[in-house]
């Protein structure tokens, strides 16, 4: 999911559910059904996007897992919510990359950085991850330093062998990011590489893989050269990169719904887009229900800091409020899956525990 900036996030909780009446009650079906996607891993817990958040949360009971997927100069694949590695990683503290900083224009916004493209895989493997948002995540800089930046190789791997040592079946929820970007700029053809990467890693249509992505154009080729089930995400402003026209709420119309069908299997939505202020549901989810489309929401986090104040917590904003309530509104609404920072909470919201 994007990252839209901390001071972004920490609006639209303080916005949304601002006068939360009455929660929607779910049925227990709807509650039991929901899938449970571990967005970036367990990484309430852990640095995100590591080997540790993903092994995490798998033992949490998360259903799928959910790598970010961006390129390597050497054409590796490797999992960051995005191509610029100083907010993840201590690259900017390397004195042997210091010529590596950049100013790109990526989905029309100048970043400036380091980015995974400009380094081969030996390079990345000499960097560390780190914890994203430290101030609200204190617990988890202590793992600083502890952990490389994992390939999706490694974490296919890491899925098979806890599927052999938990006895279930795990999935994996892949979203390749800055596809248009690559293609474009860089020269890189990421709906390629994923796809000779499956077939290398013995992955078919019949395996748990979905791939997301907010770019139309990626999952219209994806559709017409695969048979895994594709996710068209969605959020309240802006609209896809490879589509400079479109706007997210106009996609999601009844009749946008049914021309996202021809393509995708799947809505992966804001929660603002999902519920009211009053926590009541918008229609978007029977809407896309209609076209034939399950929503997967995003993104359920247990700190109050991402929480609607109604649902506030002891601790300020690294303390803990009361997630479920948020997730049982989410499944009355009829949502098929929640993307989660804190597998163990919303499992555990799940199972009425």
């Amino acid at each position: 999911m994007p990252n839209q900036g901390l001071m972004r996030v920490l609006l639209l909780a303080a916005g949304l559910f601002f006068s939360i009446t009455m929660p929607y009650s779910p049925t227990a079906a709807q509650e039991n059904d929901m899938l449970i996607i571990a967005h970036r891993g367990a990484s309430a817990e852990r640095p995100e996007h590591t080997l540790a958040a993903y092994e995490l949360a798998i033992d949490q009971g998360a259903d799928y897992i959910e790598p970010d997927l961006v390129v390597t100069k050497d054409l590796e694949l490797i999992s960051r919510h995005e191509n610029e590695l100083s907010g993840t990683t201590d690259v900017a503290n390397r004195e042997e990359f210091e010529d590596r900083l950049r100013d790109k224009m990526i989905d029309g916004q100048l970043v400036a950085g380091w980015f995974a493209e400009d380094f081969t895989l030996e390079e990345i493997r000499t960097l560390r991850a780190k914890e994203r948002v430290a101030r609200i995540r204190p617990a988890n800089a202590r793992y600083n330093g502890l952990y490389q930046v994992p390939t999706l190789d490694e974490i296919v791997r890491l899925v098979r062998a806890k599927e052999v040592e938990t006895g279930r079946k795990i999935g994996l929820y892949l979203e390749l990011k800055h596809p248009t970007f690559l293609l474009e700029e860089v020269g890189i053809d990421i709906v390629d590489l994923v796809l000779r990467e499956f077939r290398d890693l013995g992955l078919g249509p019949d395996d748990l893989v979905m791939i997301q992505s907010f770019e139309v154009g990626t999952l219209q080729r994806l559709d017409k050269r695969s048979e895994f089930r594709l996710i068209q995400l969605v959020k309240p402003e802006d609209g896809p990169a490879d589509e400079p026209s479109m706007r997210y709420t106009e996609m999601t119309t009844p009749s946008g719904l049914e021309e996202i069908a021809d393509y995708a299997d799947g809505l992966g939505a804001n929660i603002a887009m999902i519920l009211n202020p009053d926590g009541s549901p918008t229609t978007l989810v029977a809407d896309a229900r209609a076209a034939g489309l399950p929503v997967h929401a995003w993104t359920l986090r247990p700190e109050n800091a991402f929480l609607p104040p109604a649902l506030h917590g002891q601790g300020g904003d690294s303390g803990r409020g009361d997630q479920s309530a948020l997730y049982r509104m989410l499944a009355g609404a009829g949502v098929a899956g929640v993307f989660t920072d804190d597998p163990k909470g919303a499992v555990s919201a799940r199972d009425g525990r």
